[in-house]
């Protein structure tokens, strides 16, 4: 009998892509695709869970805190209910005797092997061939090199044993911190609020992001304005008033005054007036200290991992992680761009190599057309592979977000939303092979003699900057913007330090300020106040939570520790959407749709509290980030299952029965009155908005709860 091969990929999209790719006859079949050779089948995302506990025994149906902890020895799994059918499927094929080799063609990443995994264990397959079929694309041309080149998926055995890790890990603390602190506490938030019903939702990632967002609103809550007053010199160069900023100086009358509020400014207005008067009636003659002159060189950014194409798609579009991840995937599946759940933000030598070949695709992109043909034309790809763009130690599973240059008739089908991501993928693409965007800037000092105070000199600051080159800037003329103002904005996001800088377009006003000299007089034709105050920290957004996550060593003062951990965040960039996505869900948090601004909830907040009292180290970041290293360790095979197995256990018991052993309600009802106290109302209409919620890990709306 000769012997066959199954393909079995996420989902059938993907499927039909691979059957596609191999140029073969298949007839469809129901679940399945068969040909003579092979059957390519699918699974529809996860086919098989974990089991609710009280498949261990009924004893755990029932919640209370003497069946705490819950860790068993060995972990059960089942066939989830709604896709029973196509596991049933896709295990006959899996089992067949004229099977024997199965290419899994799962995402290439820890959940896609996760999932495969599963499958394999539940369905017992024995005696097969895996080879796994490891993608960066669903171009044609990337599917059948990655069947050729497909490895014995036993090379990825550590990966899979973090999967199965993460899962357990996820399911332990969610079972046990939920129950424990719902049987404990929930009690006294229900009544608090008014509430029918209340189950405190706690996991490993999701309960440090909520600490996260509550304690930067405090911050905000907190925060105490403080009036400062600034003074402004009109400077008249070549004819145009320009403002220069006073500051103190070893020379000024106010060196370490207790009038300062900073170096730029006064904690009164009176002292600021003072100042203005000691420089005597306008105009004032400036004598110029400095005039430095320099160029500046600012390279294109580096290509969009998950977490940037979330972080832009949150300002430009308004839309929030998941709704951006749920994009990227489609554009994916759609062959236009690369696999989306990615940390690199740079290419993999091997992708450079060929580079030429997504660009010449893009000559066919309209858009970009004219900036795809000039990189061709100028072969300015060539030797990519010496810049910081590429970069394989910087890659973990798979390279940067990039276009395919394929796919393009799909464009049509894509909705005016998935359209502007796809732009701005190319446009962020392209713009590495094009030169670096050079400014000329000129730092300007003058100072005027304090007329009250002998032998005291006032100085004042103005920077300039012109733009010399547009460079990469030509590409990033984003279609979906219509000022001008908007697009500066655009590429200009992270450069705070700009904001000191008045960038000139009057050339003539530049070839005035590169003219001048140390000793030159210039005229102060008036003095100006600019009052302002202190600014509190910036609520995170959707899009800046998602890259407060990938970056959580920020939060940790141990520089040891910090440097430990540097590139294991909060979760992944498979996860994060959708941890946010059930904060707000479960009512945690709020997500305002038209500014994708995130805050606290009332019950999220008392959420936190509890947690703060009761499990404090699950709300810092440190040490979700810790564990997301260790699960990274295993995978590099650095770390052993059992011994991070045996962590978790010790972590999860003990936490556990440290809320078992404490009683903190009476502590609690006085935090949850100072939440209360920033919210509106505590009415049960009122507290269902809040949060009300039915479900949470390891909890069925079945489950009867056990006060204790």
């Amino acid at each position: 009998m000769a012997k066959k091969s199954v393909y079995i990929a996420e989902k059938p999209s993907v499927a039909q892509a691979f059957a596609a790719a191999m140029k073969v006859n298949f007839s469809r079949k129901d679940g399945y695709l068969e040909s003579d050779e092979s059957y390519v089948t699918w699974c529809v995302g996860h086919l098989v869970t974990m089991s609710y506990p009280e498949v261990y025994d009924e004893k755990y149906k029932r919640w209370s805190l003497d069946t705490l902890p819950f860790i068993p020895q060995s972990f059960k799994y089942e066939v989830i209910g709604n896709v029973s059918k196509q596991f049933k499927i896709v295990k006959g094929l899996l089992t067949r005797d004229d099977v024997d080799t199965i290419y899994i063609c799962t995402d290439s990443g820890r959940e896609g092997e996760y999932i495969y995994r599963l499958v394999d264990m539940q369905a017992g397959v024995k005696d097969k061939v895996r080879k796994r079929v490891w993608i960066d694309s669903q171009t044609e041309d990337e599917i059948l090199r990655g069947i050729r080149e497909a490895k014995d998926d036993s090379e990825y055995d550590n990966l899979g044993a973090s999967a199965f890790l993460r899962a357990k890990e996820d399911y332990l603390m969610g079972i046990n911190f939920s129950r424990a602190l719902t049987l404990k506490y929930a009690y006294s938030i229900k009544n608090y609020l008014n509430l029918d019903k209340c189950v405190i939702s706690v996991g490993r990632v999701m309960t440090c992001v909520l600490g996260i967002v509550v304690d930067r609103e405090r911050e905000i809550r907190e925060f105490v304005k403080t009036p400062f007053y600034r003074v402004l010199a009109g400077i008249n160069i070549g004819g145009k008033e320009c403002d220069a900023e006073w500051r103190v100086t070893s020379e000024s009358f106010y060196d370490n005054s207790p009038k300062l509020y900073s170096e730029k400014g006064f904690k009164t207005e009176d002292d600021a007036k003072e100042l203005i008067a000691s420089l005597g009636s306008v105009p004032v003659e400036a004598t110029v200290l400095k005039c430095e002159k320099k160029k500046e060189v600012k390279n294109a950014p580096l290509l969009y991992n998950l977490a940037e194409l979330q972080n832009d798609c949150s300002r430009f579009f308004k839309i929030n992680p998941d709704e951006t991840l749920a994009v990227a995937q489609e554009l994916y599946e759609k062959k236009l761009t690369t696999y989306p759940r990615t940390d690199a933000r740079v290419m993999s030598s091997a992708i450079a190599k060929v580079i030429n070949q997504n660009i010449k695709g893009l000559t066919n992109y309209e858009p970009c057309a004219v900036y795809a043909k000039a990189i061709l034309q100028h072969e300015s790809y060539k030797g990519i592979e010496k810049t910081r763009y590429v970069n394989d130690k910087a890659i973990t599973d798979h390279y940067a977000i990039i276009p395919t240059g394929q796919g393009l008739s799909a464009l049509g089908s894509l909705s005016p939303t998935s359209a502007k991501v796809y732009e701005i993928i190319v446009r962020r693409f392209l713009a590495v092979f094009y030169p670096s965007a050079t400014y000329s800037k000129v730092a300007l000092t003058v100072t005027m003699p304090n007329m009250t105070h002998e032998g005291k000199i006032e100085s004042f600051f103005a920077n300039f900057k012109i733009l010399t080159g547009k460079g990469y800037l030509h590409v990033m003329d984003y279609s979906f913007f219509k000022d001008k103002a908007s697009k500066a904005g655009a590429d200009d996001k992270d450069d705070g330090k700009e904001s000191e800088e008045e960038t000139v377009t009057d050339e003539e006003l530049f070839e005035h300020l590169q003219k001048l000299k140390k000793g030159d007089k210039l005229q102060a034709e008036s003095f100006n106040l600019k009052e302002g105050e202190t600014s509190p920290p910036k609520r995170y957004n959707s899009g800046t939570i998602i890259l407060t996550m990938e970056n959580a060593g920020q939060f940790i003062e141990d520089e040891e520790l910090r440097a430990q951990i540097k590139g294991s965040g909060i979760g992944t960039s498979a996860t994060r959407a959708g941890i946010l996505t059930k904060l707000v869900n479960i009512k945690y948090l709020s997500l305002n749709k038209k500014t994708q601004i995130i805050t606290p909830t009332q019950m999220g907040e008392m959420v936190y509290e509890t947690v703060a009292c009761s499990m404090k180290p699950m709300l810092n970041p440190a040490l979700t980030a810790s564990w997301e290293k260790g699960l990274t360790g295993v995978a590099n095979g650095e770390i052993s299952e059992n011994e991070y197995m045996s962590k978790l256990d010790d972590f999860v018991s003990k936490r556990t029965n440290l809320v078992k052993d404490n009683d903190y309600r009476n502590l609690l009802r006085s935090r949850f009155d100072y939440v209360a106290s920033n919210y509106k109302s505590t009415t049960k209409s009122g507290a269902k908005k809040a949060g009300t919620t039915k479900k949470a890990t390891g909890n069925k709306a079945s489950d009867k709860v056990k006060e204790n």
